[in-house]
């Protein structure tokens, strides 16, 4: 019977556009294990290589090494959904954060003043932003 062909770790860094240091880097953090021959010279397999893949992709998602490892250690689902809720919650947050500031910055864009801070709707934009109540109108001291 036949093994699986292996791949050193150049070959396996190379295969995703990666350095070495990074696959080592993830193996010192538990999220890759492949197999050592003499010399302790890794020795990447498929499941190793599929591995990969998946850590690359998570990381696209936008998950950190912490919650990968922790997604690949675990067998329960409800633990892995419950990591995927609290990204999913983080990414919310963050675009509602973009959202934010694309429309202070389109307010000021739109302005017509020369110095955009001095402009009433841009400064009521500010306030509403950092949840400050808008000015008191002027009263007539006569």
């Amino acid at each position: 019977m036949k093994s699986s062909p292996t791949i050193g770790i150049g070959e396996a860094a190379a295969r995703f556009g990666l350095a070495t240091h990074v696959l080592r880097h993830w193996e010192s953090v538990g999220l890759l294990t492949p197999a050592r021959v003499a010399g302790g010279r890794r020795r990447y397999g498929p499941d190793d290589i599929f591995r990969v893949a998946v850590i690359l992709r998570a990381k696209e998602a936008g998950l950190g090494l912490d919650d990968i490892r922790e997604m690949i250690a675990t067998r329960a689902a409800p633990e892995r959904r419950e990591v995927l809720r609290r990204r999913q919650a983080e990414l919310r947050r963050r675009i509602e954060q973009a959202r934010a500031a694309l429309e202070v910055i389109e307010c000021a864009l739109g302005c017509d003043h020369d110095d955009v801070t001095g402009c009433a709707h841009f400064r009521q934009a500010v306030r509403e932003r950092v949840g400050l109540p808008a000015p008191a109108p002027p009263t007539d001291a006569r």
